[in-house]
């Protein structure tokens, strides 16, 4: 039936064209012009038609219902880029009937919209791949499995494929020809595709492992980075730092080199303080009568005290040690004591995370002193709160210490060097 249409058309345009007094010579191409004018006129109206219906339609009715998978189609584009087919698809079906006596202008066209009707198909699938990728973003699983890199990767496959039918129109080969040659060329694609691969096999590991999710605070000290993961892709993970600059990191990287994931903390509940304050070993002591006095009538340390005495008394009693030597008794230290107000002070803390470890221990004493270090977890990760409540902290046990006859230790400055010298000018003159 079409190639009736046609010839039908084709003889009432070479007739128009004789009665006009048309050369004959020319009557054929200008025939074949007319009805190859004719066509594509036809394959606009029809590509408006399909735009019209594929989109503006399609459009009303997607914003009716309550999928997000329609919308993300159309977001993206797809039906808009299958509309483009629609006249390929015309011209295709009519070429060969009007250029039916000129081989060689068949082939050109043919190979010409051959190639648009793949490019376009292309794009489509590249619409359909982010509309995917759209939706896969709402499922709950996409906060812990992103597929980012694997979609980049079928993308990668997808124009690869593509790339490989429009060169074989180009140059008029099977696509086999080609692939039979690639083996040749596999050395230069490896080194074209080193950082996509790396990225895809980085990728894998990364899902597979766990290692590193969205929104997860990662440090790289390599890298210049911590902060929060943004983004995770083939080739690299974005990660804006705290500073709010943003740095990028090759995703290969993120399994060949070490880096600290803090979403433990985060799924805690809490978050470490670990600090250390340094005591003047000079200052520490055995606790005086007077100072397990004063001890007592502190509120952290009423119920301790009593009961320690208790506990101390007994064991001197039952070995009947001779308490005139001090060395032979156990005694309580300021420095003890120190540390179990400390250890009570942290228990009361609203703001210490009461299920989680707190501990208060010396460290190895240094030349600056003896490190009596808090270990313990806020129950503000957020970086100022935590920072406040650790600062609060540390405010309190600096200013309690000279209470327990205990100083903290630090480097003489030159107001200490300058009292040392008014000291020693003022034993002059006395002695003088």
């Amino acid at each position: 039936m079409k190639n009736i249409a046609t010839k039908s058309v084709h003889d009432l345009v070479s007739g128009l064209l004789s009665s006009a007094g048309v050369s004959p010579e020319f009557i054929d191409p200008l025939t074949v012009l007319i009805l190859f004018a004719i066509i594509a006129l036809v394959s606009y109206l029809a590509f408006i038609a399909g735009r019209y219906i594929l989109i503006t339609i399609l459009t009303r009715l997607t914003k009716k219902t309550t999928n997000r998978w329609d919308d993300a189609l159309v977001n993206h584009h797809f039906f808009r880029r299958l509309a483009n087919i629609i006249p390929a698809a015309i011209l295709m079906a009519f070429i060969p009937d009007i250029f039916r006596d000129y081989e060689g202008w068949i082939q050109f066209l043919t190979g010409l919209i051959n190639i648009y009707i793949i490019f376009t198909i292309l794009l489509a699938l590249d619409s359909l791949l982010n509309a995917v990728t759209d939706i896969y973003q709402d499922f709950e699983i996409a906060k812990t499995k992103p597929i980012k890199g694997y979609i980049q990767i079928i993308k990668i496959g997808i124009y690869f494929i593509g790339g490989i039918l429009i060169v074989s129109e180009v140059i008029g080969k099977s696509p086999v020809y080609l692939l039979t040659g690639l083996g040749a060329i596999t050395a230069v694609l490896l080194f074209v595709f080193k950082d996509p691969i790396l990225g895809f096999i980085g990728s894998l590991q990364l899902s597979a492992n766990d290692m590193v999710r969205p929104n997860d605070w990662i440090v790289m000290e390599k890298y210049g980075a911590d902060g929060i993961v943004t983004d995770m892709n083939l080739t690299a993970v974005k990660v804006r730092n705290w500073d709010m600059t943003i740095t990028t990191i090759p995703t290969y990287q993120m399994v060949a080199d070490s880096f600290t994931n803090w979403r433990g903390m985060h799924e805690s509940g809490g978050r470490r303080i670990m600090r250390s304050v340094k005591i003047n070993m000079n200052s520490i002591k055995f606790c005086t009568p007077e100072m397990i006095e004063k001890f007592k009538r502190i509120r952290l340390l009423k119920d301790y005290i009593p009961e320690k005495e208790d506990e101390l008394k007994a064991h001197n009693e039952r070995y009947d040690i001779d308490s005139d030597i001090v060395v032979n008794t156990r005694r309580q230290t300021n420095i003890g004591v120190f540390r179990q107000y400390l250890l009570n002070y942290l228990k009361n803390h609203e703001k210490v995370k009461q299920d989680m470890i707190i501990q208060v221990r010396q460290l190895e004493p240094t030349e600056y002193g003896l490190p009596v270090q808090i270990y313990c977890f806020s129950t503000k990760q957020a970086w100022v709160e935590y920072e406040k409540v650790q600062s609060d902290i540390f405010d309190h046990i600096l200013t309690v210490v000279p209470e327990f006859g205990l100083k903290v230790f630090q480097n003489p400055t030159g107001e200490d060097f300058r009292a040392l010298g008014a000291f020693s000018e003022q034993k002059k003159t006395n002695d003088n």
